[in-house]
């Protein structure tokens, strides 16, 4: 993107001034699987990271959103663990678009509900 795409779409993406800030106040500690970089200030303990793509917060890795938020000060290949054979990686919120679940008499799905099979009876208000 341009120099004045980034001023004009602040909202999509890194700031002018988060990537100057980054280039000058900023060391970089890591990159994660999607391509996210991780930096801390070289003075003081402010933590950021700009986004390989959209800004969104769930495409921070746990392992990085721990950094972050400072469950710990390691970085996360110091700190933890190897991952496990059985582990999966995190897969993406797929929650208000297309590929998210629509289950059988959703709206989405033409909202056809399955026939009442005749074992309820309704509640009726006295008996």
């Amino acid at each position: 993107m341009s120099i004045l795409g980034k001023i004009f779409t602040w909202w999509d993406g890194a700031t002018v001034g988060t990537l100057l800030n980054s280039w000058k106040t900023g060391e970089k500690v890591g990159v994660d699987s999607l391509g996210n970089t991780y930096y801390r200030a070289r003075k003081g303990d402010r933590r950021w990271v700009i986004y390989n793509g959209s800004n969104d917060a769930s495409r921070v890795p746990p392992e990085w959103h721990g950094w972050l938020h400072r469950t710990y000060d390691e970085l996360p290949a110091d700190v933890l663990p190897a991952p496990r054979a059985w582990e999966q990686a995190p897969s993406v919120n797929l929650t208000g678009s297309t590929g998210a679940y629509r289950p059988a008499g959703a709206l989405e799905r033409g909202g056809q509900r399955a026939a009442a099979t005749g074992d309820y009876e309704a509640w009726r208000p006295g008996e």
